[in-house]
């Protein structure tokens, strides 16, 4: 039989010690961006993560080159909201087969956007290629610029086909294009010293409105929301703010430190999940934009939403503290709950995901304590045993998981991208708050943990077959 490569590596290991160390060093210096295996799974392609990235500026359209079915991108699961044009819910695309593919689909390209130009009149055009329109060669470049001669309206080309590799690599293929063909051709009619740019939130469920009105208290002006309920003109002209914001991800990192090269605007990575990171977040940015009256009506407005929100969330400690939670989540998502949990007096005793990188599994499990438990991809048979032996109270994961809890019968919360309450700033953690509360003491798991009607006749059977 041959030997499984963990049991070859244990043996090399065994034989030469020197050989030992050296692994051990390099899996300390590791990178945790590692290149992907074979077999394993990545997430979403680049395509769907650019047009993840860029479908939110809600005045443009988005055009995807290639097949119809690529324009059902996993986009559609995502609740980004918009307080104005409706048109980023448009899905446009080429649509080109075999015979496109055999002579080339520019032209059908070139034609649709013509059209889509005269009829919706969009801000801008975002044209997406594919990973069939990439091999056969098709120029989107040369198509964007004619397009824009035409017409005027400017065509933006991505370069983002799916097999250029993961997620994070889509991302910034999207931020690239915006900082090539977008940031820098227009200017704001007026700058204030207090401008800055909110980059990388998307407006799930509308979790940006929770932080504009804390900023407009402060008399910051949001310059370009990149790309959250973005319009394309405040993206033109998003080189002119003072600061940029990187709000909750790494996704949009090389834009800011591009931004911070060419035009000279400094940048910070900051969260608005959780009670100490929103307020850490604003006295960041009154720091960094440097007037010692903004970062005194800072603290001030920090002291009021903190005794605000500490005072409703009063009782729901009262009710939850001392439970127990398991998450199954991924990306920002874990910082979320574990920094609600905490604040509830509630214990995460398991995070299980594999998402998340080594540098986030480290600072949870920092969070978590040395009693945490970190684990990766695990069966629901796996995630059973966790419950039971860890005694848990509720389940957080994605609906995919609940028959998990249901076998254990224990409340189960549903937290997923679909998403319909926003859960930034200081509302956002109550609301957070507000659906532990409503799964935990949900009536439905009283009856869940009743015996069926049935093993209680088969109980008495056998207890009459006992007596006779």
């Amino acid at each position: 039989m041959n030997p499984t490569p963990g049991k070859t590596n244990d043996s090399l290991s065994n034989s030469n010690s020197e050989n030992a160390r050296q692994q051990q060093m390099q899996k300390k210096k590791k990178s945790s961006t590692q290149l992907p295996q074979p077999g394993t799974t990545q997430g979403s392609c680049a395509f769907d993560s650019a047009m993840i990235t860029l479908v939110p500026i809600t005045d443009a359209a988005h055009v995807v080159h290639g097949p119809s079915g690529c324009a059902a991108s996993i986009w559609g699961s995502y609740s980004s909201l918009s307080s104005g044009s409706m048109l980023y819910k448009i899905r446009f695309s080429s649509d080109i087969d075999e015979n496109d593919i055999i002579f080339g689909g520019a032209k059908k390209l070139y034609k649709g956007i013509l059209e889509l130009q005269r009829r919706y009149k969009p801000a801008a055009v975002f044209v997406y290629s594919t990973c069939i329109t990439a091999l056969i060669g098709d120029d989107i470049e040369g198509v964007c610029k004619d397009a824009t001669e035409k017409t005027g309206i400017p065509t933006i080309p991505v370069h983002c086909p799916g097999f250029i590799g993961n997620q994070n690599l889509g991302n910034r293929v999207a931020g690239e294009a915006l900082l090539e063909h977008v940031i820098g051709t227009a200017e704001p009619d007026t700058n204030t010293p207090y401008d800055i740019n909110l980059i990388g939130e998307h407006n799930i469920a509308g979790a940006i409105w929770n932080i504009l009105p804390l900023l407009e208290k402060l008399g910051i002006r949001v310059l370009a929301k990149i790309t959250g309920d973005a319009v394309y003109k405040e993206v033109c002209y998003a080189h002119r703010a003072k600061l940029n914001v990187l709000l909750s991800s790494k996704a949009l990192i090389n834009m800011a430190k591009s931004m911070e090269k060419k035009y000279g605007i400094p940048y910070i990575e900051e969260s608005i999940y959780g009670i100490e990171q929103i307020n850490q977040c604003l006295r960041n940015i009154a720091a960094k934009l440097g007037n010692p009256d903004l970062q005194e009506g800072t603290e001030k407005l920090i002291a009021e939403e903190t005794t605000a929100i500490d005072e409703k969330l009063a009782l729901y400690i009262t009710r939850l503290q001392g439970k127990r939670v398991i998450l199954y989540t991924g990306s920002f998502k874990s910082w979320l709950i574990i920094f609600a949990a905490k604040k509830l007096g509630m214990g995460v005793i398991a995070i299980i995901t594999n998402n998340n990188t080594e540098e986030d599994k480290t600072r949870v499990k920092s969070l978590l304590g040395q009693d945490g438990i970190i684990l990766e991809q695990n069966s629901p048979q796996e995630i059973l045993q966790i419950i039971n032996e860890n005694q848990a109270d509720m389940l957080v994961a994605d609906k995919r998981h609940q028959d998990a809890s249901l076998t254990a019968k224990i409340p189960f919360l549903d937290i997923n991208q679909e998403r319909n309450h926003p859960y930034a700033g200081y509302i956002g953690i109550l609301e957070v708050a507000r659906e532990l509360y409503a799964a935990f003491y949900n009536p439905v798991w009283e009856q869940v943990c009743q015996p069926v009607p049935w093993s209680e006749d088969e109980e008495a059977e056998n207890s009459l077959e006992e007596d006779v």
